[in-house]
């Protein structure tokens, strides 16, 4: 469905997917088949209202260890 959704934003955004498998890609390519009416992308809209999920992935203490680039602090 988020592919869907995704597709049915504008004819300008195209949807990236990642399927490391053929069984990805065949569940990725489902959302061809699927139709977001103007119902459902309200629905959806009201369900996740824009910036919802906003912030960092992972809390501060973590977001330290991913970016091998920085120096180490103590």
């Amino acid at each position: 469905m988020a592919i869907a959704w995704v597709s049915a934003q504008d004819k300008a955004i195209v949807p990236l997917v990642g399927a490391r498998t053929r069984n990805r890609l065949t569940e990725a390519l489902g959302a061809t088949q699927l139709t977001l009416t103007p119902a459902h992308l309200a629905a959806l809209a009201k369900a996740f209202p824009p910036n919802i999920a906003s912030g960092t992935r992972y809390a501060a203490e973590q977001m330290a260890h991913l970016d091998s680039e920085k120096p180490a602090t103590a």
